[in-house]
């Protein structure tokens, strides 16, 4: 498994890493001991979880991860989160120096653990100033409970603004972003991804298969598969089973099999190919998933490939869509 630094952190990580979004919710007890082992034998050294993980029974994630890393979690980087409501009507706790304080020790007494390698804001906190949250997180560190910071979901603003705050108050700083990053998803290549670049930080993109439709497992016009993300979400996808990104995805297909590949690599390596990506994070509900995943990064693209599918998509290099 090829490993790279975080961003300008002395944290080294696979490039793939494990989202721990399914354990105790899509996955019991022993499915996540099955996926968690055999991550560690493929050489993930990523575990990302959350607070609020997984939706449906806050908190469990971390619990598993702390039952079954045991000892071995001395071996991996730890990455959680805080800050993020917990139902569609619960309002985002936030992310003031009181509920940091809290989360913390909620987190590193469900993950048995006395430091967190990576602790993210889930997403930003209008109603909280940014030095308050700084000066928070950066307090943690200087007690050994955090190793290093990140941001989730943040504007490029925000993040510009919390490294100017951080640097002007002398405060650790965020050194990575996680944010929604696919071949269909390209949002944040307008602004956050320059923002990313130039500061150094690292970049730990999620969704990387746009909810499964990057893995040719969708067909068009036919029955979604059976315990599908999109399949049971309607939301979702609504938002993704649109005629323009059918066409995207097959001429995708198309692009990957002259080359004897398949989407499902496609998708990982053009992403390990994009600028300032550290790792993709991404969840699996199998052994067999994940370690597909794993093998997906093997291929590496050309320029002329990232070229190719830059035209296929009906853009220039480094635009957007």
């Amino acid at each position: 498994m090829q490993q790279r630094a975080l961003g300008k952190s002395d944290l080294v990580v696979s490039v793939v890493g494990l989202g721990g979004n399914n354990f105790g919710g899509r996955i019991d007890l022993e499915t996540s001991r099955a996926v968690i082992h055999k991550a560690l034998d493929l050489g993930v050294t990523l575990f990302d979880t959350a607070d609020v993980y997984p939706m449906t029974k806050p908190g469990h994630s971390e619990e598993y991860l702390a039952k079954i890393l045991g000892s071995r979690r001395k071996d991996v980087v730890l990455a959680t989160k805080f800050g993020h409501a917990r139902d569609d009507k619960t309002p985002p706790p936030g992310a003031s120096r009181r509920f940091i304080i809290s989360a913390i020790e909620a987190s590193l007494q469900r993950l048995k653990t006395d430091w967190i390698d990576l602790y993210q804001v889930h997403q930003p906190d209008p109603g909280t100033p940014i030095e308050e949250t700084l000066r928070a997180l950066d307090d943690l560190i200087k007690q050994g409970k955090v190793r290093y910071l990140g941001c989730s979901n943040f504007h490029s603003w925000q993040v510009v603004d919390a490294l100017w705050t951080s640097r002007h108050l002398a405060l650790n700083a965020f050194v990575a972003c996680q944010d929604e990053y696919s071949l269909l998803v390209r949002d944040i290549e307008r602004e956050l991804l320059p923002a990313v670049q130039a500061h150094g930080m690292g970049l730990l993109p999620y969704f990387p298969l746009a909810r499964g439709l990057i893995t040719g497992k969708y067909t068009r016009n036919a029955r979604l598969p059976y315990g599908a993300r999109l399949t049971y979400t309607q939301g979702l996808a609504n938002r993704f089973l649109t005629e323009a990104n059918w066409r995207l995805v097959e001429s995708l297909e198309q692009f990957c099999t002259t080359r004897g590949h398949s989407l499902l690599e496609l998708a990982f390596s053009w992403l390990l190919a994009r600028p300032a990506v550290s790792s993709v994070v991404a969840g699996s509900s199998t052994p067999e998933q994940l370690e597909q995943n794993v093998r997906a990064t093997e291929w590496v693209l050309a320029p002329e490939d990232m070229a190719e599918i830059d035209r296929l998509m009906g853009k220039r290099s480094g635009a957007t869509i």
